[in-house]
């Protein structure tokens, strides 16, 4: 197993990021980089939530040992706060940046397969909405989507009046990331649309993933996704069950959802 922390300019963000990186490889006697004689990897871009950083995966899952359990890698990037949307105003194209970017760029520095059906996307909260929403964004990159704890927000913050607060964040952080409020829905930040979007340009949808805890903030928005995605005939997997917001729930549904996205 390799751990690795890298930093690259990015097109997408016009700065230097760094993400974190699993390689479940060998590292032969004598030699620093990692070397893979088998068939291409399998790859997941996993993301963390609200107020987190690259390290949380690392820090509070154990997602090294099921890296090297499934023989996938996985490359851990830093959302800052922005939802994993493109940010047209400041030109932070954050979606581009996961959805793209950073596939193309460790595809080229890593033995992965570029089938889409090998290349996944999941995170928690707003993590967990990142990659439902560049999933769908690019469903051509990714055959699998894990959703955990979702932060389905667009749901509750489209049409919210200037004085809105939440205990989180207000109106104006909200439109800073997401442009105009009134526009949300049926927009490219909104994952209904996106799910249209996809079905309307004649791509297969990739395989969802979705899990909330009972005990969940989230969990009336999530059961809301779920209730459109069944009208909708979109397939999917749906688990809810004894949970809150945290790690103890996260971690026990990761390891859930690769052995689901490994069958």
């Amino acid at each position: 197993m390799a751990t690795l922390q890298i930093s690259l300019q990015s097109k997408c963000l016009k700065r230097e990021v760094t993400f974190n990186a699993l390689l479940p490889v060998d590292l032969p006697e004598g030699l620093g980089l990692p070397v893979w004689a088998g068939q291409p990897l399998r790859s997941l871009y996993l993301l963390h939530g609200f107020s987190g950083s690259h390290n949380d995966w690392m820090s509070f899952s154990r997602i090294r040992e099921l890296s090297d359990r499934y023989q996938i890698a996985v490359f851990m990037p830093a959302g800052e706060n922005g939802f994993y949307v493109d940010d047209e105003n400041r030109d932070a194209f954050y979606g581009e940046y996961v959805g793209r970017e950073l596939v193309e760029f460790t595809r080229r520095m890593f033995p992965l397969s570029a089938a889409s059906e090998d290349t996944w996307i999941g995170g928690l909260s707003m993590g967990g909405y990142g990659a439902i929403r560049n999933g769908l964004k690019y469903a051509e990159q990714f055959g699998r989507i894990i959703a955990l704890s979702s932060a389905l927000i667009p749901y509750r913050i489209a049409g919210i009046p200037p004085d809105y607060k939440d205990g989180i964040a207000s109106y104006s952080y909200y439109a800073s990331v997401f442009g105009d409020l009134s526009r949300l829905l049926g927009s490219d930040k909104d994952p209904e649309q996106l799910v249209l979007d996809v079905k309307a340009k004649g791509l297969a949808l990739p395989k969802l993933y979705m899990a909330c805890g009972t005990e969940d903030m989230l969990l009336d928005v999530n059961r809301r996704f779920h209730q459109f995605l069944e009208g909708e005939g979109a397939g999917h997997y749906y688990v809810e069950g004894p949970g809150d917001h945290n790690w103890e729930y996260w971690d026990k549904h990761i390891e859930a959802a690769l052995e689901w996205a490994d069958n």
